[in-house]
């Protein structure tokens, strides 16, 4: 609740929000914040931690209907995907440019600490992890078409991702509008050439 409430303030005010005004969002004294969260760095962190989450956009993905076409599921997919990764890049971008570093110090498996004790291996490494859920998520998606692909669903899902990553990563210069979702799955399920078998 204290994070959910957060979060907007966060990607708005960055690391100059206070806990009066989460406490004012949530509903709830400004006390409560404390009894759950050491201090406000502690906040920033959790609402880090949330936005850069997958588990919201997991169920999105998990709650497309498979009896949609495939080119509808796709496009409810990087929706889903556009909006995590929007949401993700406001929060962070918005601690950033406002000095907060997540993660100050050993036990956090962040920042300059390797989050580790002797003899222990190191965490896993979270991103890895988070892309690894993300195409499970969209190869479950694309299972039921396997035998339409010339590639197994794994590598579809992973070039999906890979085409959507970058449209969302690479500003467009001003004469070339990044590709609509609608554009970058066709270019996934037909490719670029108007006859690919006349190439």
């Amino acid at each position: 609740m204290i994070v959910a409430a957060a979060l907007p303030l966060v990607a708005e005010y960055g690391a100059a929000v206070t806990t009066s005004q989460i406490a004012r969002a949530a509903g709830i004294g400004e006390a409560t914040i404390f009894r759950a969260f050491k201090d406000k760095d502690e906040v920033l962190d959790a609402c880090v931690a949330e936005a850069v989450g997958t588990d919201h956009v997991l169920r999105e993905l998990a709650s497309i209907s498979l009896d949609e076409p495939l080119a509808d599921r796709l496009a409810e997919a990087a929706e889903a995907l556009r909006a995590h990764m929007e949401r993700m890049g406001t929060v962070v971008g918005a601690l950033h440019a406002s000095g907060h570093r997540r993660g100050r110090g050993p036990g956090t498996g962040t920042g300059t600490g390797t989050g580790t004790r002797d003899g222990e291996d190191p965490p896993p490494d979270g991103r890895a992890q988070s892309v690894t859920a993300l195409r499970n998520a969209v190869i479950e998606l694309i299972e039921s078409d396997r035998t339409a692909f010339r590639l197994s669903p794994e590598k579809v899902a992973a070039a999906f991702l890979g085409l959507l990553f970058t449209r969302l990563q690479t500003p467009a210069p001003d004469a070339a509008a990044p590709l609509t979702p609608e554009e970058l799955i066709a270019v996934l399920l037909h490719g670029t050439l108007n006859d690919p078998g006349g190439a």
